[in-house]
């Protein structure tokens, strides 16, 4: 299948999504239904970014343009997708698809229904992609593996795996620098960056660099519009616990009925907890942020992602930093 057959596929799904033709809607709420982390605004705003960002022909023009596709030789590419939020791997699909190679699938339990029926929306439209995407509960007979999952199952996959070309990926999460001087809409911008898929992404801020003496009564004040988390019952079990230890452990903390905050040098935190760590100048921020690094996707702040942009990424903004369509089209 040559590059821009491939790229016709994508284009024909992206009117899917931006139209929800079909049994779209129903689609949608089936997997909430499957899924309660998997609300629809949650799910519409995964698909917003796939439509807008991965699904834009001018940029999915620019992005290939960038590397070396070839029509001949495909290899076999098995990726392991996570399930945290809403078709959290159609990245790593899109990549490798569009690197001229065959894609062999294995879904989370937690996401299938949504890729399934954009898979059947393609092969309706093109029934040959039969040929080039697999979706499997084994993964053998690859060449390569894109694989992502939680720092436990990335030895699993360290191990399982090791004889193949590989990109593996663990925990990671945004950091969020606060200057102190941010006005509320940056704030409450930098709320959704927090609590976009109730904090279950990658690119979600799951910790504050903030300078010593900052306001945080300005900073609940500020994210007061979040306060309906507390109505979704999954979420609210989450603080509920998160909070019980904390106050029979007698560790301090700061929380309104929604969030709760705790001073930690780690950079991953519980849903509805939130760590802080205090920095002195430019140069304690600097180090605190290179100690970290291993641990952080993505740097969210005045000088950095703007707030209210962690989930947006563009098709070349790579998870870990590590280019996927480098890696794809250099495979010998």
């Amino acid at each position: 299948m040559r590059v821009d057959e491939r790229l016709n596929v994508l284009l024909e799904l992206h009117d899917v999504i931006s139209n929800e033709s079909g049994d779209f809607p129903q689609v949608i709420d089936r997997a909430y239904q499957q899924n309660k982390w998997f609300t629809v605004e949650n799910i519409r705003l995964a698909l917003k970014n796939i439509s807008g960002k991965f699904l834009n022909e001018s940029k999915l023009k620019q992005w290939i343009s960038a590397y070396p596709l070839k029509d001949a030789n495909p290899k076999t590419i098995g990726i392991v997708m996570a399930g945290n939020i809403p078709l959290v791997g159609f990245h790593d699909f899109i990549c490798a698809f569009m690197s001229s190679n065959r894609v062999m699938v294995k879904l989370s339990s937690k996401d299938e229904m949504l890729f399934m029926f954009l898979l059947h929306q393609m092969l309706q439209k093109n029934p040959r992609l039969k040929e080039w995407i697999t979706i499997t509960q084994v993964l053998k007979g690859m060449d390569a593996i894109i694989a992502t999952g939680s720092n436990n199952s990335s030895r699993y996959f360290e191990y399982y795996f090791s004889k193949y070309p590989h990109i593996i990926r663990k925990n990671r999460n945004a950091v969020a620098v606060l200057k102190g001087n941010e006005s509320r809409d940056e704030i409450e911008q930098l709320g959704f960056d927090i609590f976009s898929y109730f904090g279950l992404g990658c690119r979600n801020v799951s910790k504050m660099l903030v300078p010593e003496g900052f306001r945080f009564d300005f900073f609940f004040e500020a994210i007061d519009l979040y306060s309906k988390l507390n109505e979704h019952n999954k979420y609210k079990n989450n603080y509920d616990y998160n909070r019980a230890v904390l106050l029979l452990n007698k560790t301090p903390h700061v929380a309104n009925d929604f969030l709760v905050l705790k001073e930690d040098v780690q950079v991953a935190s519980p849903v509805a907890l939130l760590h802080y760590e205090y920095y002195k100048n430019e140069d304690d921020l600097t180090q605190k942020l290179e100690r970290d690094a291993s641990a952080i996707q993505c740097v969210i702040g005045k000088d950095f992602i703007p707030f209210g942009e962690s989930q947006s990424p563009e098709l070349w903004d790579y998870a870990d930093r590590v280019d996927t369509m480098q890696f794809l089209t250099t495979l010998q």
